[in-house]
């Protein structure tokens, strides 16, 4: 194997057993039981499936990268002068 694969291979980001959790959630939705939070309600949206699954990978200990410091989608203010 040359140096650049097995970096690559070294480097990844995700986990094989989070891809797994991703690709069970996008099973769920298609089948139209995936739920999600408290509430139960049924998921919809291709984004929430795989957050959802990620979600779930990052709970069992799993490598999945930290959620960005931004993720929450607010934006601050732009101060006029």
């Amino acid at each position: 194997m040359s140096a650049k694969k097995a970096k690559a291979k070294k480097s990844r980001h995700y986990g094989p057993r989070a891809s797994a959790k991703v690709a069970n959630a996008m099973h769920e939705l298609k089948e139209g039981t995936l739920r999600s939070g408290r509430s139960r309600k049924r998921v919809t949206s291709r984004k929430q499936a795989v957050a959802i699954g990620l979600s779930e990978a990052r709970r069992e200990g799993d490598k999945v990268p930290r959620k960005a410091a931004n993720e929450s989608g607010q934006k601050t203010a732009k101060k006029e002068p």
